[in-house]
């Protein structure tokens, strides 16, 4: 029989379902060691799950209930947002017919002149990988517009980020112009500030920089939502 330690491992391999190729970035190692961390923490308390993508239409679905009288749609049933580290939740002992994500989670790199100017080739225009951020960006802030907490996370890194970059300031201008490099959980201002945590710098980041952010934004999630739903909405059956 597998001891506890082996156990854990193989709970962390079958929550964290993503593509093979991914398996090894560093997103996906601090994503791992988050959910060990959250088995610890809560134990039987919880039940987690992970996802690489989120349907248009299931979001659709869970918000109607809350906003009946706006029109919400998408034209095909396949369209999906795949955050680059998935969709982390808790599952509801009794109620599936809403997700309740505690982690989502990006990573981005951006800039490439710091190695062309190595191989003495010119400069080109600044990428725009954090553009493409931003249709995801507001899916998952409508997703969540029915909860008071809003848990995503970017880390973006490359030349295009040092600190003298004007680009700095796009993102500034998604993360709704609150600072970098700090972590927005709660809403502000009525839910109008639904922020988001943007942690973005020229040097790429490590795996264990990234599961301290991570994982204190899960934590307070799970915290968020025990308060909201009451614990035993999420305990584990012991039937």
């Amino acid at each position: 029989m597998a001891n506890k330690d082996q156990l854990r491992e193989l709970r962390k391999d079958t929550i964290i379902n993503v593509n093979s190729k991914k398996q090894e970035t560093e997103l996906i190692k601090a994503l791992k060691q988050v959910v060990l961390y959250l088995d610890d923490k809560f134990a039987e308390r919880i039940t987690l799950t992970h996802k690489k993508q989120w349907l248009l239409k299931d979001i659709i679905k869970e918000l109607i209930p809350f906003y009946p009288g706006t029109d919400l749609h998408c034209l095909f049933d396949n369209t999906s947002m795949r955050p680059d580290g998935g969709i982390l939740a808790i599952k509801s002992r009794t109620d599936s017919s809403l997700t309740y994500p505690i982690l989502i989670s990006e990573v981005k790199r951006q800039g490439t002149n710091d190695l062309r100017k190595k191989e003495g080739l010119r400069k080109q225009s600044k990428g725009n990988a954090i553009e493409r951020l931003g249709k995801n960006l507001i899916g998952f802030r409508t997703a969540l517009l029915r909860e008071s907490i809003f848990p995503f996370v970017c880390f973006g890194y490359g030349c295009d980020f040092e600190e003298t970059s004007t680009t700095l300031d796009k993102v500034s201008t998604m993360s709704m112009f609150g600072k970098l490099n700090k972590t927005y959980l709660f809403n502000e201002e009525d839910g109008r500030f639904n922020r988001g945590s943007f942690y973005f710098r020229e040097d790429e980041w490590t795996a264990e920089e990234m599961f301290n952010i991570m994982k204190d934004i899960a934590e307070r999630s799970v915290l968020y939502y025990f308060s909201k739903y009451q614990e035993e909405h999420f305990a584990k059956s012991t039937d």
